[in-house]
Parts: structure tokens; sequence; C-alpha cells
């Protein structure tokens, strides 16, 4: 199996940064169509490019490597061994339709079914957060610092106002005491933003019951690299060949959320 995680972390953040110039360069044109009737063609145009584009540099250069991305044109992937990479590329497309900010290029790469490298390319901004596992993880070339302890009721979490109101996938009555008890919630509609802003301690917990594999397989990376805790919503670890609930935060306050306000949810 050919790969050199420095390498790939190299050609990655460079693919990266060209995808991001494409979709800037795609805002004038996605203004124009966002006042008509469907707005939905042109984004959905410009995921697709971008992650043919992604898969067009990965298999150029790495032929053996496997892709696993949202828009369904890499490999059909049915197991994690070699390099994987789980590609999102563009996370929060809502945001991306209507306000032109809040979303990013997520790429997760896996080697053997372990978190190796993550990147998060926060476009609007010009924000590469990124990390090779054992190595820190950086926001452009600051190295952000490990995760420190929070409380409950010093906390902000991000999570959907979905979840606390009737709806059919869980019991919104689960999560509002949660919601009572600490400081403020946040959504901001995008997983990856979401998870790189525990990762910085923008916000302190990030919670949801459903996501797909290139929703998370960055974000997570990171998130253990800083001495974070991320795990499903019971507590155990992803199948990161389905879809899974996501509960990230810093470490203690994951544990004290579990026992005390998630314990009792099937999730």
């Amino acid at each position: 199996m050919n790969y050199n995680l420095k390498e790939m972390d190299t050609y990655a953040k460079k693919w990266v940064k060209e995808a991001g110039e494409n979709i800037r360069a795609s805002f004038p044109k996605t203004l124009n169509v966002t006042s008509k009737s469907n707005p939905n063609d042109l984004v959905t145009d410009i995921d697709q490019a971008t992650e043919q584009y992604f898969i067009k540099k990965i298999k150029e250069t790495y032929p053996d490597h496997k892709i696993m991305g949202e828009e369904g044109y890499g490999d059909e992937v049915t197991g994690l061994s070699g390099v994987v990479w789980i590609i999102d590329p563009i996370d929060g497309t809502m945001n991306f339709v209507h306000q032109q900010r809040n979303f990013a290029i997520s790429i997760g790469i896996y080697v053997d079914g372990e978190g190796m490298i993550g990147i998060i390319y926060d476009v609007v901004h010009d924000e590469l957060y990124h990390c090779i596992k054992g190595n820190g993880v950086y926001l452009n070339e600051k190295s952000i610092p490990k995760l420190t302890e929070a409380k409950v009721s010093e906390s902000i979490i991000a999570l959907n106002a979905t979840w606390v109101a009737p709806n059919k996938r869980i019991d919104h009555q689960l999560l509002i005491p949660l919601v009572k008890d600490v400081r403020g919630t946040r959504s901001y509609g995008s997983a990856a933003m979401e998870m790189v802003y525990v990762a910085t301690g923008r916000i302190d917990a990030y919670m949801t019951p459903r996501l797909a594999p290139w929703d998370i397989a960055a974000g997570i990376i990171m998130i253990k690299e800083l001495g974070g805790e991320a795990t499903d919503l019971r507590g155990e670890e992803f199948d990161m060949l389905k879809q899974n609930s996501l509960f990230v935060s810093k470490p203690g306050l994951h544990g004290d959320i579990l026992r005390n306000y998630l314990k009792d949810g099937k999730w």
C-alpha cells in the first residue's frame, strides 16, 4: 500500500485550497441563482464538481487508495482496510446557498480504519484546520491548544432546535433538561464547522442524532488529538461505514452529560 502521511497531508491541503478558490469564484453566479425558484441545481453542480476534482487528483496520485464521498462519485467502500479518503465537498449546503458562509470542505484520511489525517477548510474565511495524528492540530499555521475540562452550567453546546421540538427521530423531551442547564446553545448548520468550534474552544460540545461518515470523518480526528471526547450519543465508538449519532465535547463534560442527560435516550 502506497502512503506517506506527510506527503498525503501536503497534497490534500493543496487540493482543498484549490477547491476553495473554485467555490469562491462561483459566488456571484450562485447569488444570481438563489434569487430564482430553484437554487439547488447550481449548488448540486458545485458539490459534484468539487468532489470530482478531489477524486481526479487522488486517483492520479494514489491509484490504490479508496474514496468515500457524499456525492457518490467515489468507490463503493465496504471496508476500511488500506487508505480511505472520506470526503464532504461542501458540508453545510443550505448555508452555502442561503448565506455563502458557515460551510466547509471536510476530508478525513483513514489507514486500516484509524483516522490519521483531518482537514476542514472554512472556505469563506480562508481558515484551514488540519492535523496528522500525533502531531497536534493547527488553524492555518498556528497550533491549537489542548482542550480543558468544562462544567455543564458554564458550557455552550451546539444543538439544532429540531431536537427539542416534537420530531420523528427522538423523544424531544430528553434534551430539554440539558438545554435548560447549560449556559447557552448554538446551531451553525455544518457539522464540520461545529466540530472545529469544539476543537478551538469556541463552543464546549456538539451533538446530533444522525450524521454520515463524511460529516464527521475529519472532525473526530481533531477533537481526539486535542484530548476531547468523540463518541455516538450512547458513548460508543463510530462505525465509519454507516450513519451515526454524534457527541463531541471537552473532556469531563462528555462523561457528565452522558451520565446525567443522555443515558435514557434511545439513540
